[in-house]
């Protein structure tokens, strides 16, 4: 089949029992399912041998994260469409028709992404990407339906299809040929921010990202580092950062720098006062870890910025996200990007 579902997998067993019989229902009339298992050492394996054989195994060496976990599954599999999907993700009758249908369509997309709804508040978004993901000028990210920690109930206000900055790693169909031109994750990230950083160099590269609400899944979300985990505030602080000096323009790359250097500090400050040493200490360490590997990734830069084919990349709004939202009190997208 010219689709792949591919489901990353790490200690998941319980999820994949969860939700692979709604994936394989939905799914396996227009797709190929795979698991690739990160080196689980709980019974992930042997539970899929049994329960689903009809599932694809990719059994990975050890734990590389979500980044080079994909990267190394990926090669190992031959279709013209990935679907990159989490284990924790509950699917709907259809909702891939619908993203098969628009990406035949538009061979000027490299990537598009469903609805992203809550799994537990089937009324509201999820977090992890809504309904389509953008950033502000100093790489904030932010969701048509979430902004921070601030998520909107779905009466259908974004039931268009819509150009995005990023599609969600939770749920994304990326073209296999544009995931390689763009070289795939970046392997150093190990999680978090990677599809932002992937769907931005595919945005340089002259590819758009959309938003598909036709299709919509249910995801439950955080299901390997739970929120407020200093281990995910280290890599979210250190990834935001390496992805921003490797994309942005040289016209912005040092203003934008010098006031994450600022706004960090200050992050790390009000975690210090309000009792989360382990998140001030992530963040001191995620600037640390950013400036220790700052000269590997100048040639990356070089090459990146060398190879870009637009100047205005749709998605990026140059306004910052906290001043709107902490000061001017604006905490829905509707109201943010009249």
């Amino acid at each position: 089949m010219k689709t792949a579902i591919v489901i990353l997998n790490w200690n998941g067993s319980a999820m994949l029992k969860r939700f692979l019989p709604n994936v394989l229902e939905y799914s396996r009339k227009e797709a190929d399912v795979y698991v690739a298992d990160n080196a689980s050492t709980d019974d992930s394996v042997d539970m899929l041998k049994e329960h689903f054989p009809e599932v694809r195994l990719v059994v990975l060496d050890k734990n590389w994260g979500f980044a080079e976990g994909y990267n190394r599954a990926l090669q190992q599999i031959d279709a013209e469409y990935y679907v990159l999907l989490n284990s924790d993700v509950e699917v709907s009758h259809h909702w891939l028709t619908s993203l098969i249908e628009f990406m035949d369509n538009r061979t000027d997309v490299a990537a598009c992404q469903p609805k992203l709804l809550s799994e537990k508040n089937r009324d509201y978004f999820e977090y992890a990407g809504a309904c389509g993901g953008y950033i502000d000028r100093l790489g904030y990210p932010f969701c048509r339906g979430r902004i921070f920690e601030v998520v909107e109930e779905d009466n259908g206000q974004y039931d268009y299809e819509e150009e995005i900055l990023w599609a969600t790693g939770a749920c994304m169909m990326v073209r296999a040929d544009e995931f390689r031109k763009a070289g795939g994750f970046d392997p150093r990230f190990f999680a978090h921010n990677e599809e932002i950083d992937l769907c931005w160099r595919m945005r340089l590269a002259g590819k758009k990202i959309y938003c598909v609400p036709d299709s919509y899944v249910y995801h439950i979300g955080g299901g390997t580092l739970p929120k407020n985990n200093p281990r995910k505030t280290f890599l979210n602080f250190r990834n935001n950062l390496t992805m921003l000096y490797k994309n942005l323009p040289e016209s912005e790359l040092k203003y934008v720098m010098r006031m994450r250097l600022f706004l960090d500090y200050l992050a790390a400050f009000q975690f210090l006062i309000t009792g989360k040493t382990g998140d001030f200490k992530a963040v001191i360490k995620a600037r640390k870890a950013f400036k220790a590997w700052l000269p590997e990734y100048k040639y990356v830069r070089k090459e990146i910025q060398a190879s870009r084919k637009v100047d205005n990349v749709t998605g990026i709004y140059n306004f910052s996200l906290l001043w709107q939202y902490y000061i001017k009190g604006i905490k829905t997208f509707s109201k943010l990007c009249k």
